[in-house]
């Protein structure tokens, strides 16, 4: 997998379009689409794609932190924002793109700098407009629930 260095790394609207959500993210699974930048200032990568479904293992580190020292929210909806989007991005035909509309997330517990999550989300429903996931945070190796959240998610027909 590589990452983003610039927008000139970033696939073009045509390569975008001519391949399906899914399709899109399995090249980015195989190193073929360059992950986003974001992905390494977080430390988090793509783990697992299938349709409706795809996982992000990261580890959140001491950068990540609040003034508190406890992982800032900010990290957790963003990785949940992710998976539950790009699950929705699984559903998406060619021709097509989506954006985030809303996402709700729910914290049930600190999770430890430094300790390894899986980050998974869930098709719910994929409609021609819309596309609605669930997701969830969990420690990698000991599968505690370190939160929650829902997206709603537009898909919306491209003119090439």
């Amino acid at each position: 997998m590589f990452t983003a260095k610039s927008s000139d790394d970033l696939p073009d609207r045509e390569t975008i379009l001519s391949l399906s959500g899914l399709e899109f993210m399995q090249a980015m699974q195989r190193g073929e689409i360059a992950r986003p930048p974001i992905s390494v200032l977080l430390n988090y990568s793509l783990d697992t794609v299938a349709p409706g479904k795809v996982i992000f293992r990261g580890t959140p580190e001491f950068s990540h932190t609040n003034p508190m020292g406890g992982v800032h929210g900010g990290w957790y909806g963003t990785l949940l924002d992710s998976c539950m989007a790009c699950a929705v991005m699984t559903t998406v035909p060619k021709g097509s793109i989506y954006t985030t509309l809303e996402y709700k997330v729910n914290l049930t517990r600190a999770i430890p700098p430094g300790t390894e999550i899986l980050a998974t989300g869930v098709i719910d429903h994929a409609g021609r407009t819309t596309g609605i996931s669930h997701g969830e945070i969990r420690g990698a190796d000991d599968g505690k629930l370190y939160a929650t959240g829902s997206t709603t998610c537009l898909i919306m027909k491209m003119t090439t």
